[in-house]
């Protein structure tokens, strides 16, 4: 479902290009454009994580210089039955998160410094598991490309105006045909986001809480990542806003108006859902088990002090970064 999935986004981002290309240049501008479009599509395949890591200045960790960072996404990935991703840290104060990769043997998590510093090691762990859960389902693969080609498709709606103002072209709708692909390219961003199934984060979010063992954990995190995200502006995203989808919440919601065009369910409705989700839990567990939690705890005991498999306790941490 997710190869059709793809290749039918691929052919619309495809013929996306073409019909810019077109209103550009006319026959021989759709050529070019298909080409073009072509070449992207093959190297966005196998270069495009590289591209939106490279986007935010991501740089690879390991477990000699992030250990407890590092040992998080290692737990979880053998919790999850999935091949250890590359691990990346983003220097950016505002806490998000994302994956990339074309498929879980080609993976990379990455997460802000922000993030780090604002959660707690279990709700950092319940980040990275929703991340892994995208790896699993394969959605980074989908997205890495999408916000690739969109991308492209925006800087190829800028060039219009340029190539249009030569009379030499054969542009067959003259300046209406500038206009149109002008338009067009702001709105390519907004037609991938709505592209991306919603619910998407909401099974994300449902396997995630089963990786790391503990719903509340991601709602917790979900809560604070939301707040940060309205408080602290994220300028590499805002740069390249075809990237918004691939994080854990929508980057660009530092600035009004771009929640009109995101892509990720109301905060509080995932909350609520893992909430439910919690409840589950303490239905279908009435007795405690031994291994890893899998009853969750109520709200105010994320924090405690209790030990747990993710890292140091919340109290007098340095950072699972350190």
């Amino acid at each position: 479902m997710n190869v059709m999935r793809t290749g039918m986004l691929l052919a619309f981002m495809t013929a996306l290009f073409m019909g810019v290309g077109f209103l550009i240049g006319g026959t021989g501008g759709m050529m070019i454009a298909l080409v073009f479009a072509a070449g992207m599509n093959l190297f966005s395949y196998w270069n495009s994580d590289k591209m939106v890591l490279r986007m935010h200045n991501a740089v690879e960790v390991n477990e000699a210089n992030a250990p407890e960072y590092y040992g998080i996404v290692r737990d979880l990935a053998a919790n999850a039955n999935l091949p250890m991703p590359k691990v990346y840290l983003i220097q950016n104060a505002q806490p998000n998160a994302f994956a990339t990769g074309r498929n879980p043997q080609n993976a990379a998590v990455a997460a802000s410094t922000g993030l780090l510093q604002a959660l707690t090691p279990q709700e950092v762990a319940a980040v990275m598991a929703h991340e892994l859960a995208h790896v699993e389902h394969r959605d980074t693969l989908t997205m890495t490309i999408t916000a690739t080609l969109a991308g492209a498709i925006s800087m190829l709606g800028n060039f219009a105006m340029f190539f249009g103002g030569n009379r030499q072209n054969n542009n067959p709708l003259g300046f209406i045909g500038i206009i149109v692909a002008m338009v067009v390219a702001p709105f390519a961003a907004m037609i991938v986001q709505m592209a991306i199934s919603r619910t998407r984060e909401y099974a994300a979010d449902r396997r995630g809480a089963q990786i790391c063992g503990n719903p509340l954990w991601l709602a917790s995190a979900l809560n604070k990542i939301a707040r940060g995200a309205k408080q602290i502006v994220n300028e590499d995203a805002e740069r390249n806003p075809a990237s918004a989808p691939l994080f854990i919440i929508n980057p660009l919601s530092g600035r009004g108006a771009d929640s009109l065009f995101s892509t990720h369910p109301a905060t509080e409705n995932r909350i609520a859902a893992l909430e439910a989700m919690a409840q589950e839990f303490r239905q279908a567990q009435p007795a405690p088990q031994q291994g890893r939690p899998v009853q969750a705890p109520a709200e105010e005991e994320i924090q405690d002090d209790r030990p747990s498999p993710w890292g140091r306790n919340g109290g007098g941490r340095k950072g699972p970064w350190a």
